[in-house]
């Protein structure tokens, strides 16, 4: 028997979850929770197989981020990460944190069902990486600057994002400012403002 635990802060949405995945012959859901916080702990007691788990949760709690700890510490836990959000650093951040599929709320529950079969049968999933309009055309940001790009719109100085990352503030400032050369942006804040606004990046998660 599959065993899969539910992480969504939509009632409708585990409900929904829950039918399609139990109604797959061998596929059991032992838990569905709201908060991504108690997902580790749940996964540690209750021993799923599979993690379906939505990014922004109950009480601010990111899906992502506790997908990292399973990933780190319970790495024979499969975890399958889902949102209703666009934002454009999310599949990559899927993918360093070594979940399974990520797949968009918008996709049929059929989908889901495939999917879910695919990556307990060891397959992935994951959408095409999405591009940023600017007003210069479609930026090709590096890792490291989409990086600081989703730190400076969580409003951390240079200096913060600096010691986050492990760099000195004159790099951040350098790779600031290869960001705004290549957007057409005069300052980082019209930058973080475009993108917090356009919903490419979500601060919160």
């Amino acid at each position: 028997m599959v065993k899969i635990l539910i992480v969504d802060d939509h009632e409708m949405m585990r409900e929904a979850f829950s039918k399609t995945l139990s109604a797959i012959e061998g596929y059991e859901v032992v838990a569905e929770i709201a908060n991504a916080s108690y997902a580790y702990a749940y996964c540690e007691k209750l021993s799923p197989d599979l993690v379906l788990m939505d990014i922004c949760t109950e009480d601010g709690a990111s899906g992502l981020d506790a997908a990292v700890d399973i990933c780190q510490r319970l790495p024979h836990i499969k975890v399958i990460l889902t949102t209703a959000f666009d934002e454009i650093s999310y599949i990559p951040r899927a993918k360093e944190a070594g979940v399974h599929a990520f797949i968009y709320k918008s996709r049929s529950l059929a989908f889901f069902s495939e999917i879910t079969q695919k990556v307990m049968n060891g397959g992935s999933y994951f959408p095409e990486e999405k591009t940023i309009p600017f007003p210069k055309g479609e930026a090709p940001l590096t890792k490291r600057e989409m990086e600081i790009l989703r730190l400076l719109c969580k409003h951390m100085t240079k200096k913060e994002i600096g010691a986050e990352l492990f760099i000195s503030e004159n790099t951040v400032k350098y790779h600031i400012a290869n960001m705004l050369a290549k957007t057409g942006f005069p300052t980082a804040i019209d930058l973080a403002f475009h993108m917090i606004s356009n919903g490419w990046i979500n601060p919160k998660y």
